[in-house]
């Protein structure tokens, strides 16, 4: 009976790794280990009521690793690993847009290959797109030739597309969600370095290069080296007027833009587990701004109940539900790198450089060193060492972006400008992050107090994150933004970006500077 229970053990292990349904993946070494331990122990086990249906158990009984969230779900994509090298990754889920597409597409029509598994894959135009009469010919030539490719090349490979008039179009990173996409467990990836943001549901998503999505349409797989892990706690209760873009705006200020560079990061804590599912996709949203290949949450109820009913969760539901549960770090697992903040040390944040780690609470001041990137930083933002944002005249808002366009941000932002006027010196675009967004906006009124208050509901798109479309911040304009990035240039030549919340924008919108959100609260 011995030799049977070593027979099976030793065909179960090594069957299941290589079919990815081992939720811990082990050495031939901890096989041996784990053959001895039940020799050992023979004298006690019943090896009558032993059978293959019941070995799992038996082998976590005598032989049990303390295993990341993150470990977790890669180990059980791995497909061929390359000995002190990097992995075959399996993709669950590939998303794409008209961008980072054209080049890979003709990749594999150029090698007369055909997208592996179509069904896998989801498309949307949101880059490009204009976020006004969107159902008229787009303007920009490149823009249009985009979006048009796009068009093409789904049609060619059978993938299913949300373009412009389709009801599920939007930004790929609030569509996935939205539509139920996104799912724990799941690997995620998308040529955009923000797929980090599906991570809030305890899904393994990161960004990929042009090379590399082409690779996942031919393979459904992608070569990667496994990153380090991080985790983040933030612990305690959020005080006035703080939001998730603060607390990663803060994270992202204490450990800079190079900070997670080669890690993956999970956040954990008592502040984030208070979080809404649209708050925790902001954080892990800006994960890839620390540079971190991205970051990942483990669901719970709150994540259950925000998936429930969306249109492409399983059908089964409930069964799914008992298997996400199992997706959390067991306690004696071992990071790299930990850090721990306090909540209550967290405040309303602005940005004041160009980049987003150069950001401060909005009761400090600008910092004084002589860090030759912060001079030249300054000198593009027009600002001073030693100085308070507080005040500063603001001259564009643009709210959304796929870190801040969800329904949380609209409502969040028209609860503060009801009944109020905005500042004459202040253009304002509030641009929903997909049709969906736009129309609950409009059903719960939104719409209507956003004209009351002089400004104007936009239609879905990426819009001023990036200069890519017709929505430009003019140069040398400031613009307050509840985007991810304040790069020089990044939401127009010579744009002056400052990052804040839904919340401290629409305090800006309303006062036409930057304002302590916390004084109109």
């Amino acid at each position: 009976m011995l030799l049977q229970i070593e027979f099976y053990t030793t065909f179960y292990l090594s069957f299941f790794q290589r079919h990815n349904r081992l939720r811990y993946v082990v050495s031939k070494r901890e096989k041996i280990s784990f053959l001895k331990k039940i020799r050992l122990n023979k004298k006690v086990i019943n090896f009558t009521n032993i059978s293959f249906a019941n070995l799992p158990n038996l082998y976590i009984q005598f032989f049990r690793m303390a295993t990341t969230l993150f470990d977790k779900i890669w180990d059980a994509h791995v497909v061929h690993a390359i000995e002190n090298g990097p992995q075959v990754l399996y993709i669950d889920k590939h998303l794409i847009h008209e961008v980072t597409t054209p080049q890979a597409f003709a990749g594999l029509d150029n090698k007369g290959i055909k997208v592996f598994r179509p069904a896998q894959t989801v498309a949307t135009a949101d880059h490009n797109v204009p976020t006004k009469d969107q159902l008229l010919p787009i303007k920009e030539a490149l823009s249009r030739k985009q979006v048009d490719t796009l068009i093409q090349n789904c049609k060619n490979h059978d993938i299913e597309l949300y373009g412009l008039g389709h009801p599920f179009q939007g930004i790929v990173h609030v569509i996935g969600p939205q539509l139920g996409i996104t799912q724990p467990g799941i690997t995620i990836v998308c040529g955009d370095s923000h797929t980090s943001t599906h991570g809030a549901f305890g899904a393994i998503a990161f960004g990929i290069g042009t090379s590399e999505v082409e690779q996942v349409l031919a393979t459904q797989c992608i070569l990667q080296t496994k990153p380090k892990k991080m985790r983040i706690n933030v612990e305690g209760e959020l005080g006035k007027g703080v939001t998730a873009k603060d607390i990663i705006l803060y994270i992202i200020s204490k450990i800079s833009t190079s900070g997670g560079t080669g890690y993956f990061v999970e956040y954990a804590g008592s502040a984030i587990r208070s979080l809404s599912m649209e708050a925790r996709m902001t954080i892990c949203n800006m994960s890839i701004e620390m540079g971190a290949r991205g970051g990942i949450i483990a669901p719970d109820e709150t994540t259950f109940e925000y998936m429930k009913g969306r249109k492409s969760v399983p059908q089964n539901f409930d069964a799914a539900v008992e298997k996400w549960k199992l997706l959390k770090t067991d306690k004696d697992a071992v990071f790299d790198t930990e850090y721990t903040f306090e909540a209550s040390d967290i405040e309303p944040m602005i940005t004041y450089g160009t980049n987003p780690a150069m950001g401060i609470k909005i009761s400090d001041t600008i910092p004084t060193n002589e860090d030759a990137g912060l001079v030249k930083a300054l000198q593009y933002m027009g600002f001073e060492k030693g100085a308070s944002m507080v005040g500063k005249p603001v001259d564009y808002v643009f709210l959304g972006s796929c870190t801040n366009s969800r329904m949380e941000d609209l409502r969040a932002f028209c609860s503060f400008v009801k009944g109020k006027k905005k500042a004459d010196n202040v253009i304002v675009w509030i641009v929903p992050g997909s049709k969906q967004v736009e129309e609950q906006a409009i059903a719960e009124g939104l719409d209507k107090i956003l004209v009351e208050a002089g400004m104007e509901l936009r239609e879905s798109g990426c819009s001023a994150c990036l200069g890519m479309n017709e929505d430009k911040i003019p140069e040398g304009k400031y613009c307050i933004s509840t985007s991810n990035r304040n790069f020089e240039g990044r939401q127009g030549q010579g744009a002056r970006t400052m990052l804040a919340s839904p919340i401290m924008a629409a305090a800006a919108a309303i006062t036409g500077k930057i304002t302590d959100v916390r004084e109109l609260m």
